[in-house]
């Protein structure tokens, strides 16, 4: 543990100028490769996508993995070279290619196993990249509403400070108005002060005059009951004897009464015997009309007989004597309606 504490220390520290030697973005992948020899070589570690990226803190996730692959095919190819040309005996070579070849699967499986780490890496520094987003695009959301409820409320504060502005200045214009108002209804009430103390003044001389009169007036009322009573008394003596000249005409207006009642109860019987005689008279008259009427009649057929019997001569005779005894038979008709 302590001797990895160091390598760290320097390993830091050469990272550090490597990034001097190679400070622009254009240089990112040789500043990758250097760091991959410098793992491998120097400090005997097998480079990595993720250990070279937190090294370096430089470009993509793309850029070591590719710089990586890279580094790996060049060292197999170079070792291999070696080991061909190189002036060794065969057991040697044979041994030496094992070592490389075992060297290359462990590298291989190493970086196979950088390389899922980094996918597994990737992929959660996706998945909350992508949380982050929507977190942050429902932050934006939510800020864009408050952002436009603030901006209503803040335009309704501007339209309510407006329309209070509007009525400061109306309130000042009324109080203006109203000062000027109380002003002048002080200076009213001064001058109705100064009326009332004058009408105080003459209402009490009008008062004294009041109280003289009613004194006055008192004296005559006492004079006036004294002679309000006598008149009482002899206003008294003149209805009692009214009074008893009343009693008088009464007595006298009930003999009136009932003598003008018999005599209206004998009028009453004349008046009786007067409508049945009437009423007799009126069935006299009418049995002398019908009895008119009767020779009224007769005399008419008579006419009519008469003159049929103007032109027979001979028969002249018979019809004077049948006239004169119709008119004999008339008259005595009428004799004997009179005499009923």
């Amino acid at each position: 543990m302590s001797d990895a504490a160091p390598d760290e220390i320097r390993l830091a520290a050469e990272i550090e100028r490597l990034k001097v030697e190679f400070p622009q973005t254009s240089q990112t992948r040789e500043l990758y490769r250097e760091a991959c020899v410098l793992l491998f070589f120097r400090f005997g570690m097998t480079p990595t996508a993720n250990r070279l990226h937190q090294l370096v803190r430089r470009g993509s996730m793309s850029t070591p993995v590719a710089v990586l692959a890279e580094f790996w095919s060049d060292l197999r190819e170079k070792s291999r070279v070696r080991i061909e040309h190189a002036d060794l005996p065969e057991d040697l070579q044979g041994a030496a290619g094992e070592l490389v070849a075992a060297l290359w699967k462990r590298a291989a499986s190493a970086a196979e196993t950088s390389l899922a780490a980094l996918r597994d890496d990737v992929e959660a520094v996706r998945l909350a990249a992508e949380a982050s987003v929507a977190t942050l695009q429902a932050d934006l959301a939510r800020t864009e509403a408050a952002l436009e409820q603030r901006t209503t409320a803040l335009l309704a504060s501007q339209v309510q400070v407006s329309d209070q502005e509007r009525e400061l200045a109306a309130a000042a214009a009324t109080r203006s108005a109203l000062e000027g108002e109380i002003g002048r209804l002080q200076q009213e009430g001064r001058e109705r002060d100064a009326a009332l103390a004058q009408a105080r003044v003459d209402f009490a001389a009008e008062l004294d005059k009041v109280r003289a009169s009613a004194e006055l007036a008192e004296t005559r009322l006492q004079a006036a009951e004294k002679r309000a009573l006598l008149e009482i008394d002899r206003e008294r003596s003149a209805t009692a004897r009214l009074q008893r000249e009343l009693e008088g005409a009464q007595q006298r207006a009930t003999l009136d009464g009932e003598r003008a009642q018999g005599e209206i109860q004998a009028l009453q019987k004349q008046l009786g015997d007067v409508r049945h005689h009437a009423g007799i008279l009126e069935g006299q008259l009418g049995a002398l009309q019908a009895s008119h009427d009767a020779q009224n009649q007769t005399i008419e057929v008579l006419r009519q007989k008469l003159t049929t019997a103007a032109g027979r001569p001979p028969e002249r005779r018979k019809s004077r004597r049948a006239i004169a005894g119709a008119v004999k038979s008339v008259r005595s008709s009428r004799k004997g309606a009179a005499g009923t």
